[in-house]
């Protein structure tokens, strides 16, 4: 496609917006862009500098952002065959990557629970960090069961 596409144009613009929902919900904004850049190739796999051409940035920003990506297991790298180059692929179920991190919503709430118990008990701040801390809890307890809601929601299509 070239630049004049208005195909190529609607995608990237699409891409921007899904990019910019994910970074509202949280998530750091160049990962979520590098995320939907990938989602939205047909391969599910770019190289580095595919990625910065595609997204106008620089290696650096590429690189951090993937960096993310790989540690929360979204995505990983694969070789390119016939180039030393490596691509960055989108892991099948890329949510799972992010679901197995349940166990950051533990931390989480014991965080705040030790910050409560420092907390004058009868102050709002002790009640919201209490609260704050058993919302994580929950959470955590409930995005195993999401999953696999979704699996089956997902299977049944």
């Amino acid at each position: 496609m070239t630049q004049d596409d208005p195909r190529e144009a609607r995608v990237t613009e699409a891409a921007e917006r899904s990019a910019a929902v994910l970074a509202a919900l949280g998530f750091p904004t160049m990962p979520a862009r590098i995320l939907v850049a990938l989602l939205s190739s047909e391969s599910g796999s770019l190289t580095a500098a595919e990625l910065g051409r595609i997204l106008g940035v620089s290696a650096a920003a590429v690189s951090g952002g993937v960096r993310y990506l790989e540690m929360i297991a979204v995505v990983h790298r694969v070789s390119d065959p016939g180039h030393r180059r490596r691509r960055w692929q989108i892991a099948e179920d890329w949510y799972n990557g992010m679901t197995s991190q349940s166990g950051v919503y533990d931390r989480g709430a014991e965080s705040l629970e030790q910050l409560a118990a420092v907390l004058d008990p009868g102050g709002a701040a002790h009640a919201r960090t209490a609260d704050s801390a058993g919302f994580l809890r929950f959470v955590g307890r409930r995005v195993p069961a999401l999953l696999q809601e979704w699996k089956e929601e997902r299977d049944r299509s």
